[in-house]
């Protein structure tokens, strides 16, 4: 119970709250305000930062928008940063429905609308470069909120978030909105370092209730046991046995691809099953194709969902192909979500948005499956598909018009699209390097959909069961509470000049170490300090105990140390000498060429059918057809030492490994013409032992003997305690290093950038001052800016005509999705390809000079766009441009967008007449039809 103290300063505040700014937002409200959001309105009415750190769906946002309220009633200007442009739309159009239009301005790549309007919604990269360029429009400036500020742990685009932080003027108060993270505490003491009084409020509690479950076969069953599930704190809740009992079962009547072993059941017809479900449609020999792994369709997931009441759904596919490859299958299934009249309003209203495309472009952008599924009441969101298409399915879900969205995990990045019911297909997805599994935050984000505040009272997260997938592994995702939020800040060679600029190096540097890295790394830094303090007093115990009294024991052990030291040298130089024998034995085996590899999973005779010298990353991989029909890539790992050709076999001309027939009849021919124990080859020789390091190791241990305490009867004692003083000095040595390595680690890099952009000419020679083409660079934020600056102060760009500029500039923003670096870009013409040859050699040599700098060297320039940026700017049309691509409209109008704004870039930036008026006329041909039409008017 509260004492009569605590009720009455309870009730002071409320008053308080009654008659304030707060108060009287709150009222705007059909709802009443939580206790964590009239704390965050209350700290940012009294003048103090807030950071908010509270799960999705809970209403966060209104301590921001209470910021834009305030704004408007003091006379002052709030900037809402966001992420995305999605969702920079999406919270402009929620601010001009509530203030007016002419109370809410949008600022992003694409769109600029009333920018000095007293709210203006951005992108936070907008917001930076405004702060660089010193923008009038901060003047009146007085709140910025940054939506969604956990993003700044984001490795290609978080460093901004700090970027702002860091240069905002002191007068400004900074809200941040964060999802739920574990270190808010130590983000919110950075805050308060770098902007003043900060208040942190951290709210776990989730305003609906969410419940989690698993789909095994067409069931639906709780993953949890007791009522802890429903509650947001799943730590002490038992995974439920009737859960383990069915995966149990299922997985023990099915083969590894979750089709069912019904031995007995005819050939083709194992597994099958002819069940009724309502909507008609193809049955597909009684439902549609299963999920691959087993389990049931997305057609009959989203019909289970719909009789159970647990519609409106996103199902999170980690694949844009999947998202689309549902509608498809929803359609073929018949599955009709919403009354028929309501599907004819939808289609009537996509076809008014739509209506600024050309026509001709719309087969291309896959528009008819599109409006069919929105009439039917389902759709894809993904960033493969045209932003005006995931703005159209973003704005019905919304308002509850369509039922069930297949979405990539982009989706979870902040646009508000709650659902009663959010399922994940798989718990592994590909992050852009490999596949790993989905981590607890990312689990959280993805769920966190999952309630609609004010209509559900409980949302629902529903993980399918694929073969494998461990229930306790799903329990733990949904139960981890540990999300801790890391700084991915890098200093850049434009914010490098651009803070040269403004503030001189010296306090440029200042501020840089002001950095959440910074301050994070300098935190690390303690405890290692600690650690190294513990070590030094033991290593302190430790000499004590391994001295002797016939003399310096220390010395002695070190001469055992050495002489151990130089036998493993030997010892990794042998084993170095054996390896390059290997691999160069692999090099020169030649198809046809029969071996025999001794030992291991390889071992046994193979014939060669293919070659393989290596690359830059590995070593020689050969192609083996073994005596029983297998392909295997041969390694130097498979083998001890070099491997010579026993004999050869001629391999026939038609051969195709592709073929079981062809591997059968060779691996026969092997196995008849090739003796069954052919002779050995002979003995490799060893390689040589150094002279000099053998000399070496004799002559140490010579002075070993000599020593005194190699008499001393408790010499192996001692030895033992001065092993472990070895080990730890090592050790302690290692965590000095990482002090050193970390503390100063972001003004070191920006040192190092200065000093390439000293000997390039971008900052006089002092390092000082931003020199006439150091000033080019303060207007290029791309993040191969350095070499986009070097292109322009070489004239790399001087004769090319439109197309062929904003082809070759193409590749400075495409970044493919997958590894394609294999395949040779096709180039449309002479002038792109002498561009592109120009531009690889200028990275080269900046790849180059970075390494030398130590430095990590921007990406390669990609040119698998090139040609498709060149036929568009040429006016050719979106089929042309698209055909034999496995590129997505979608993704190519974003490429666009990316292009016209670098273009714009370097129209502002450069000094050449002739670049500057042909960047303006490429910004045309790239900005018209599809690309024009997808803008937010």
């Amino acid at each position: 119970m509260p004492t009569p103290a605590e009720r009455h300063a309870a009730a002071r505040e409320r008053r308080r709250f009654d008659s304030s700014h707060v108060g009287r937002f709150a009222e705007q409200y059909s709802f009443p305000l939580d206790d964590f959001q009239i704390q965050g309105c209350t700290a940012v009415q009294d003048g103090r930062g807030v950071l908010v750190a509270a799960p999705t769906g809970s209403g966060k946002t209104v301590v921001g928008e209470f910021a834009c309220y305030l704004a408007l009633h003091t006379g002052r200007k709030t900037f809402y940063t966001t992420p995305i442009k999605a969702l920079s739309n999406q919270k402009y159009a929620d601010l001009a429905a509530r203030h007016g239009a002419d109370n809410v301005g949008l600022l992003t790549g694409d769109s600029s609308i009333n920018g000095e309007a007293p709210i203006v919604v951005m992108t936070t990269e907008v917001l930076r470069n405004m702060l660089y360029a010193g923008s009038s429009t901060l003047l009146t400036l007085g709140f910025v909120v940054m939506d969604e500020v956990h993003y700044l742990a984001d490795r290609f685009r978080g460093a901004v978030w700090e970027e702002v932080i860091i240069h905002l003027p002191e007068s400004v108060q900074v809200i941040s909105l964060s999802a739920t993270v574990s270190n808010a505490e130590e983000f919110g003491d950075w805050l308060r370092e770098v902007r003043g009084d900060t208040e942190v409020i951290v709210e776990e509690h989730r305003p609906v209730p969410l419940w989690q479950h698993m789909m095994v076969g067409r069931e639906l069953l709780d993953l949890f046991v007791d009522d802890a599930g429903g509650s947001g704190d799943d730590s002490g809740a038992k995974v439920n046995p009737e859960l383990l009992q069915r995966i149990s079962r299922l997985e023990a009547s099915t083969d590894r691809h979750g089709r069912r072993e019904d031995a007995g059941a005819p050939r083709g017809r194992r597994g099958k099953q002819v069940r009724g479900r309502r909507g008609g449609g193809p049955t597909h020999g009684g439902r549609p194709a299963g999920r691959p792994g087993g389990g049931p369709s997305r057609a009959e997931v989203i019909d289970r969902l719909d009789r159970d009441g647990l519609l409106p759904a996103i199902t999170f596919i980690f694949s844009r192909v999947g998202c689309d490859a549902a509608v498809s299958q929803l359609l073929a299934w018949g599955t009709q979500l919403i009354p028929e009249k309501e599907g004819e309003r939808i289609r009537r209203q996509v076809e008014e948005r739509v209506s600024s495309l050309p026509e001709e472009d719309l087969g291309i952008l896959g528009y008819w499956d599109f409006v069919e599924g929105l009439s039917r009441g389902f759709a894809a969101h993904h960033a493969g598909m045209l932003p005006t298409f995931r703005e159209i399915v973003e704005e019905l879900f919304t308002e509850g018009r369509i039922r069930a969205v297949f979405a990539t995990e982009t989706l979870a990045l902040g646009i508000n699209m709650p659902a009663r019911t959010v399922v994940l297909e798989r718990l592994v997805k590909f992050n852009g390097e490999t596949h790993a599994d989905v981590t607890p935050a990312e689990f959280t984000q993805l769920t966190g959909r999952a309630g609609r505040r004010g209509i559900d009272i409980e949302g629902h997260a529903v993980v399918l069961h694929n073969r494998g997938v461990d229930p306790h592994a799903v329990a733990g995702l949904a139960s981890t509470r540990t999300y801790p939020l890391k700084s991915s800040f890098v200093p850049t060679s434009n914010m490098a000049v651009n803070l040269v600029d403004q503030v001189g190096r010296a306090r440029a540097r200042e501020v840089l170490e002001s950095s959440f890295a910074q301050f994070q790394a300098d935190r690390g830094v303690v405890g290692i300090a600690r650690a190294i303090k513990r070590n030094e007093e033991a290593l302190d115990g430790y000499a004590d105990a391994m001295r002797c009294h016939l003399g310096d024991f220390a010395a002695y052990s070190a001469l055992r140390r050495e002489i151990s030291d130089l036998e493993k040298q030997v010892r990794r130089a042998e084993a170095s000498s054996r390896r390059a024998a290997a691999e160069r034995s692999l090099e020169e085996l030649q198809p046809g060429d029969v071996i025999r590899v001794a030992a291991g999973r390889r071992a046994g005779l193979a014939v060669v059918i293919q070659g393989n010298r290596g690359g830059r990353r590995t070593g020689p991989e050969p192609t083996l057809l073994t005596s029983e029909g297998q392909i295997r890539r041969l390694t130097h790992t498979d083998v001890d030492g070099p491997v010579s050709a026993l004999t050869t076999l001629a391999i026939p001309k038609s051969f195709s490994a592709r073929s079981p027939k062809h591997r059968r009849d060779l691996a026969a021919t092997l196995r008849t013409k090739v003796p069954h124990d052919p002779p050995a080859r002979g003995d490799v020789a060893e390689p040589e032992t150094d002279a000099a390091v053998s000399d070496q190791i004799e002559s140490l241990r010579r002075q070993l003997r000599e020593h005194p305490c190699h008499e001393c009867p408790y010499r192996e004692d001692h030895a033992r305690w001065a092993e472990r003083w070895w080990r730890l000095r090592r050790e302690t040595d290692g965590l000095e290093r990482k002090v050193g390595s970390r503390t100063h680690t972001v003004s070191r890099t920006f040192d190092r950038i200065c000093d390439l952009l000293v000997e390039l000419g971008y900052l006089s020679e002092d390092g000082q001052q931003v020199t006439d083409q150091g000033h080019v660079l303060q207007r290029i934020y791309t993040e191969k800016d350095l070499l986009a600056a070097e292109c322009l102060r070489t004239d790399a760009w001087k004769q090319l005509d439109p197309p062929s500029l904003a082809a070759v500039v193409s590749t400075l923003v495409h970044e493919p999705r997958r590894d394609q670096s294999d395949l040779a870009p096709r180039m449309p013409g002479d002038a792109v390809r002498d561009g592109y040859d120009a531009l690889l050699r200028l990275w080269s040599d900046l790849e180059d000079r970075q390494r030398a700098h130590r430095l990590v060297p921007m990406g390669e320039p990609d040119a698998g766009i090139a040609w498709m940026v060149h036929r568009w700017v040429s006016g050719a049309r979106l089929e042309t441009v698209l055909r034999d691509s496995d590129l997505t409209a979608g993704d190519f109008v974003r490429r666009c967008k990316q292009l016209a704004d670098l273009l714009d870039q370097i129209a502002d930036a450069t000094p050449s007449d002739a670049v500057r008026r042909t960047a303006r006329k490429a910004i045309d041909g790239v900005v018209r039809g599809v690309v024009a039409a997808d803008r937010l008017d």
